[in-house]
């Protein structure tokens, strides 16, 4: 069993923003590729409990890691969202 570092399900948004002059769309490709990370760590997650409930094998320490890292990736990308609306928020009530 390897147990990977977290760091590896956070791209690395320093170096994609510097290597692009495009903020924008490359914000929004950074965003998307996250969102897909997180959908697939899901899954992944449902593939392996599936696999375990079935009798497959499937070691219950791997479920449980598969697990975690699924629910910790999701409340990352919750926590993006909380601090996005809120950053939209303060820039709309910004008077010009």
């Amino acid at each position: 069993m390897t147990i990977n570092s977290i760091s590896k399900l956070i791209p690395s948004i320093n170096s994609e923003i510097h290597a692009n002059s495009t903020g924008k769309e490359n914000f929004g490709n950074i965003l998307t590729d996250f969102i897909g990370g997180v959908n697939k760590s899901q899954l992944n997650a449902d593939k392996l409990t599936k696999e375990y409930v079935e009798g497959g094998n499937v070691q219950i320490q791997d479920v449980m890691i598969a697990g975690e890292k699924a629910k910790t990736s999701l409340d990352l990308l919750m926590e993006i969202r909380n601090k996005a609306l809120d950053m939209y928020k303060e820039l709309t009530q910004i008077q010009v």
